[in-house]
This record gives structure tokens, C-alpha cells and sequence, in this order.
């Protein structure tokens, strides 16, 4: 009777499992590059203007912290409001990885990551959010956040959120040209139904083993 209760609590912990597995990404600094700015007075095109940062520093990667490598990606095209104060970007054609560097990347990977390796390749998977946090005041400060989709090294599909703050001043955002603050990013596995289904399974063998007892 004992084995089967054990059995029961297994199936029943594996979907909670599940959701608890998580990993958490912090990004500080970078550049951002914005098109087709000039001639719209820092507002951007609407169908053209898109959001470019590259060497952000990854400096956390769930419990490994220090200089692990970049947090790099792109939006696709603006769809509404402006560049300026504030709109939404399309997920289409849009990208985000993380790549490690470093021994801690090796030893996480087993692979060689001198000179990097892609822990996650994603993208965008819902129109991104643009958001002016400032006020209009000096520096303008700006946040980007949107829902991701992708794969982690070991070929393991993850969703995630991610956000993502930026300044500058008006005379560079007329250039194009923004500066990388911190980001967060939270991935998770969404696999519960995949491991409920081995759960429901092992909830009948433990019946089976139960009947079995019994009939003894």
C-alpha cells in the first residue's frame, strides 16, 4: 500500500514540476539601432522603422552570474504609434538569443564556448511592446517587452517574457541611436500536458500494482 501512495504523489508532483522549471536571464548595457529615423523628427516609419541591440552583457544566467557573454535581438517593423513616444513593433522577422562565453558556458553545454555558444535561439511570438517610461523628460527613457518562443541548447522547446529598458536623448533618437540599460527574461518549459499524461500513466500502474496486492 505504501509503494502505492508513493507512486500516486510522483504522477501527481510531475505537471508542478514542470511549471517550477524556469531560468532566469539579466542583460545590462548595449547599444540599440533604430531605422529609418531621419527626416521624422524622432518618430520613425511606420511599415520600416525596427529596433536593433547588439552587446548587451549577459550577467546572469539562473544561479551563474559575472561576464557569461551577449543578450542580442531585433523587432520586426513599427505597426502602430512612433518611435518617439511610444507604439508597438511587429513579431514578424524579429529574433532573440542568448549566447555564452566562457568556461561556465563549456561546462554547461559540454561544448566549447571560447568564442560563444547559443544557449537560446528565439524569436518574438506576439507584437512587442514600445513604451516611453519618461515622461518626455531628459534622458528619454524607453521599455521593450514582448512574449518569446525558441529553443535552449539542448533542443528543448521554451516560452518566455521578456523586458527590456533603454535612454537616450532626442538628439540621438533622431539618429537612431539608443543605449541599453538592464533586461530581464524569464523562459519556462511548457510542456505540462506531455508530463500530466505520464502522470495519469503512472497513477494506473499504481492502481494495477494496487489490484494485484489485493488479490493476493
Amino acid at each position: 500500500m505504501r509503494r502505492v501512495v508513493v507512486l500516486a504523489l510522483l504522477a501527481l508532483a510531475l505537471p508542478i514540476a514542470v511549471w517550477a522549471d524556469g531560468i532566469t536571464i539579466v542583460n545590462q548595457g548595449g547599444t540599440i539601432a533604430i531605422s529609418d529615423m531621419a527626416g521624422t523628427n524622432g518618430m520613425g516609419t511606420i511599415g520600416s522603422s525596427t529596433i536593433t541591440s547588439h552587446g548587451s552583457r549577459l550577467t546572469q544566467y539562473n544561479s551563474f552570474t559575472g561576464n557569461l557573454g551577449t543578450v542580442d535581438y531585433s523587432t520586426g517593423v513599427l505597426l502602430t504609434g512612433s518611435v518617439a513616444a511610444g507604439g508597438t513593433f511587429s513579431s514578424a522577422g524579429s529574433s532573440f538569443d542568448v549566447i555564452g562565453k566562457g568556461s561556465w558556458a563549456s561546462g554547461l553545454t559540454g561544448e566549447k564556448c571560447g568564442a560563444g555558444c547559443s544557449l537560446f535561439a528565439g524569436s518574438f511570438t506576439s507584437p512587442i511592446t514600445w513604451t516611453l517610461t519618461s515622461g518626455g523628460g531628459h534622458p528619454l527613457t524607453y521599455t521593450l517587452s514582448g512574449s518569446l518562443s525558441g529553443t535552449l541548447w539542448t533542443g528543448r522547446l521554451v516560452n518566455g517574457t521578456t523586458t527590456q529598458s533603454f535612454f537616450t536623448s532626442q538628439g540621438q533618437l533622431v539618429q537612431g541611436i539608443g543605449h541599453g540599460k538592464i533586461g530581464t527574461t524569464q523562459l519556462s518549459t511548457p510542456e505540462p500536458g506531455t508530463l500530466g499524461l505520464l502522470g495519469t500513466g503512472l497513477v494506473g500502474i499504481a492502481g494495477m500494482f494496487r489490484r494485484k496486492l489485493i488479490g493476493r
